[in-house]
């Protein structure tokens, strides 16, 4: 993975305040939890949005139905990586007139939401679409802001924001990786 660890970001316990803050956050500004869905971006963003329809059912009392979105093909590089890993995209729901969260680990230059938005519209026209992140870095390339922030992490363009979780990676922790070149 390239470049030393520089700064711990955030470990298992803030990872998990910073969650429930947003499950807390997204039902204050829905009026709770009818009307809600919510998509993950394949592969972190699919974990972080289980975890958070967790919490919400914890907090409400309500099951909200969770998914996931695989961008593969709508990503604007598709056509210049050589063999990208595709996932399944699974919406166990209808997006008409929903409210969709759409869920990720880190916000950088928003293609990543810009090609989730394009592949959620291909299942159904929301009532609206949210977007929670578990780290927002900046360096923006598309005019993109996400509406529920787990913690805003300044950084330069060459770090990296690595985002590791239980689930995927056997921990839960977010690290600032050095510039590029840095050895590990």
């Amino acid at each position: 993975m390239g470049g030393m660890a520089k700064a711990l970001v955030l470990d298992s316990v803030a990872i998990d305040r910073a969650l429930t803050r947003i499950a807390h956050e997204l039902l204050e500004s829905n009026k709770g939890a009818e009307g809600l869905a919510i998509a993950g971006i394949v592969t972190r963003g699919a974990v972080l949005a289980t975890r958070l329809a967790e919490r919400i059912r914890t907090i409400e009392g309500t099951e909200v139905p969770v998914g996931t979105l695989d961008i593969s093909f709508y990503r604007d590089d598709v056509a210049t990586r050589l063999n990208p890993e595709v996932h399944r995209t699974d919406l166990p729901f209808d997006p008409d007139g929903k409210c969709v969260v759409l869920v990720d680990d880190v916000l950088f230059t928003g293609r990543t939401i810009r090609a989730a938005m394009d592949a959620l519209m291909d299942y159904g026209r929301p009532a609206c679409v949210r977007l929670a992140v578990l780290v927002d870095r900046g360096h923006r390339e598309l005019p993109i802001r996400a509406d529920y922030v787990g913690k805003n992490v300044p950084t330069s363009s060459r770090e990296r924001v690595m985002v590791r979780l239980v689930e995927t990676d056997g921990e839960d922790t977010v690290v600032i990786l050095g510039e590029d070149g840095e050895d590990c």
